[in-house]
């Protein structure tokens, strides 16, 4: 994912920032619980589209 794409890319439920989660291929916003998907190198910004990160996986994010 383009790193200067990232920075204009912002979570379209909370306007909040983006991060790219390389293993699987998502963008996630921690603020609204969601990983969009990326397909084909496409981000998929669509709240339906989007998953429900878990208590885990919000956690693991968290870690240094």
């Amino acid at each position: 994912m383009d790193t200067r794409l990232l920075e204009l890319l912002v979570c379209p439920v909370t306007k909040g920032p983006l991060t790219y989660k390389h293993e699987t291929q998502e963008l996630v916003s921690r603020s609204a619980r969601l990983a969009y998907p990326v397909r084909d190198g496409i981000p998929v910004l669509l709240e339906n589209e989007a998953r429900v990160l878990t208590d885990a996986e919000l956690e693991e994010g968290r870690q240094p």
